[in-house]
């Protein structure tokens, strides 16, 4: 078999094993987009839930799932951003460096229902908080931190050296580079990172059954802010959607809860794809902001009208 054969026959296989990944894919979403048909209809998307009947909505469980959302991303990214300088920029490779990223591969590594009962001990009974947004923000951003942090740190590495040696030959301190030169250049890949890992923030459900709850009181904007009916108070039990969709298989009573369950998960996979594709988009759009694209077009155009 000649080298040109070898290399037809490897590609085929390369190509197959992509058109199978595809496929399972496509298969994947079609099997649950059609179990859970109807998952678009507002009745279901903003209605509340119900313990006994049918027709039941997912209204609250998605407000705590946005809700958590935000409130980790707000205590995770600020960490993870400061973590990834440190390492990138101000480390000196040594012990304890070397501690520090061995730390934050345990951490990687650890599994979330660990971490959930983690959770259950530090946030729940030491604060005597109880179940609580707050408890189970704290928890999924132990999980975050690993994968933000080495994000944010490979994000600064790969800005080009001479960016930094032009700041600093023009007279720029240390702190002014990595701020005006070297953290926009890098904000395209750290803006991408977030947005993946709040993927899997919206889909974590173990650190939650531990830490946020299993219930959700009935949620009034018009509540007082220390009230638990109130939606933005964060020392409140708040189900999450994921949590919603376990309790549904494992002990729902509604004559319904399989559809109910199905839909939830279409809504859930349907947000993951949206924040996988925000993701391409920020990363494109910020690229080129940040690259002069825009500005290096409309030079050639106006060369090209001039000319």
């Amino acid at each position: 078999m000649t080298a040109r054969m070898i290399d037809k026959v490897w590609t085929g296989i390369f190509y197959a094993v992509a058109a199978a990944v595809i496929g399972l894919l496509m298969f994947f979403f079609a099997v649950v987009l059609s179990k859970g048909a109807g998952f678009w209809q507002p009745e279901f998307l903003f209605g509340r839930p119900s313990n006994t009947q049918a027709g039941g909505g997912i209204g609250p469980q998605l407000i705590n799932s946005f809700y958590m959302l935000v409130v980790t991303l707000l205590l995770s990214v600020p960490l993870s951003l400061g973590a990834g300088i440190y390492l990138a920029e101000y480390a000196k490779q040594g012990r304890i460096v070397g501690f520090i990223r061995l730390c934050l591969e345990t951490m990687a590594s650890l599994p979330s229902i660990v971490v959930g009962l983690f959770g259950l001990l530090a946030f729940v009974t030491l604060t005597g908080w109880g179940y609580t947004l707050l408890g189970g923000a704290l928890a999924v951003t132990i999980i975050n931190l690993p994968g933000l942090t080495r994000i944010c740190e490979t994000a600064i590495l790969d800005v080009p050296a001479n960016i930094k040696e032009g700041s600093l030959a023009l007279g720029a301190t240390r702190w002014q580079t990595l701020v005006k030169a070297v953290l926009p250049a890098a904000i395209p890949q750290i803006v991408t990172g977030v947005i993946l890992s709040a993927g899997r923030i919206f889909g974590e459900a173990a650190v939650f059954i531990y830490t946020a709850g299993l219930t959700t009181p009935m949620l009034r904007w018009d509540a007082d802010w220390g009230s638990q009916a109130n939606p933005l108070n964060v020392f409140r039990p708040a189900e999450t959607l994921t949590v919603h969709i376990w309790k549904l298989n494992s002990e729902g009573i509604v004559p319904d809860a399989k559809l109910i369950a199905a839909k939830s998960a279409a809504v859930l996979m349907v947000a993951v794809l949206l924040f996988n594709l925000a993701a391409r988009l920020a990363s494109s759009l910020l690229a080129r902001h940040f690259s002069g694209g825009r500005r290096a077009r409309r030079g050639r155009g106006e060369r090209s009208k001039a000319a």
